[in-house]
């Protein structure tokens, strides 16, 4: 057994089979699949909670910093010697206690979640004969396997295939003949407000590119995966956002003064 079912993925798939065998066989409740993404969903942000927390308070002093009078002094003095600019900077974020890459590492963290999410709900909604069997060796003992196959629906979408909102007017057009990718375009959307009113304006260092670099090409690439991969994945990122941005509201990090500002100058501006 590898490392990686050992660490990420066994633990996922037994996670969500124990939460979907408590929700589905015990308490009856339909769509138990779906149900038991979200309450993972919600697990993984408890869990990682202290992280997240210190990564925007680290962001917040960042932020502060930008105006501190060393900070400038720097600016001024170094505008000419980018390279000096950056040296001396990050010795004023070590002076200052500073992580300047922490805003990349909660979005980090989730890429080997996102890749052995996608590895349970595939594997878990496995219904030939040959993937079950290979299935079966991920499962713990203490896990029932009554269970097996799992109900794979959830609201409109099979959780094991890409999501698709299908209308019949639309079966003409060439692009949208499968349906509406309806979860792909809300994680790009949520994706991006995420990061707009959770992440600060970060000073021009490598740290501060680089979470600006994230903020930019994070909702694409879910929104990408969202769209081409398992709508259990899709369904991840949705409530993940969600709770992100509410997450972010409860620390009073969320500028929604700002944001609604940006709103009404879009809607204003001519053509």
């Amino acid at each position: 057994m590898t490392m990686w079912n050992t660490v990420i993925l066994d633990p996922m798939i037994n996670s969500l089979l124990f939460i979907y065998d408590l929700l589905g066989r015990q308490l009856g409740l339909a769509g138990a699949f779906g149900l038991a993404i979200i309450v993972f969903t919600i697990l993984i942000r408890l869990i990682t909670l202290p992280l997240t927390v210190r990564s925007q308070q680290s962001m917040q002093k960042m932020q502060a910093m930008q105006q501190d009078e060393r900070f400038l002094k720097l600016q001024k003095k170094y505008k000419d010697n980018k390279q000096k600019l950056q040296e001396e900077q990050l010795k004023l974020y070590k002076e200052m206690g500073i992580n300047p890459l922490s805003g990349c590492l909660p979005q980090l963290i989730q890429l080997p979640v996102i890749f052995g999410l996608y590895g349970a709900i595939i594997r878990a909604l496995s219904d030939s004969p040959v993937p079950l069997l290979e299935f079966s060796k991920h499962i713990y003992s203490s896990i029932s396997t009554s269970i097996i196959p799992l109900d794979s629906h959830f609201l409109w979408m099979d959780l094991g295939q890409p999501e698709r909102w299908r209308l019949d007017f639309l079966s003409g057009l060439p692009f949208l003949a499968d349906g509406i990718p309806v979860l792909a375009i809300v994680v790009v959307i949520t994706t991006y407000l995420q990061t707009k009113l959770t992440t600060p304006t970060a000073p021009t260092t490598q740290g501060g590119g680089m979470t600006q670099a994230m903020n930019i090409y994070m909702p694409l690439l879910l929104g990408y995966f969202a769209y081409s991969l398992a709508s259990g994945l899709a369904l991840y990122f949705f409530i993940s956002n969600l709770l992100a941005i509410v997450q972010a509201a409860a620390m009073k990090r969320v500028d929604w003064r700002g944001l609604l500002s940006r709103a009404t100058t879009l809607v204003k501006r001519p053509g």
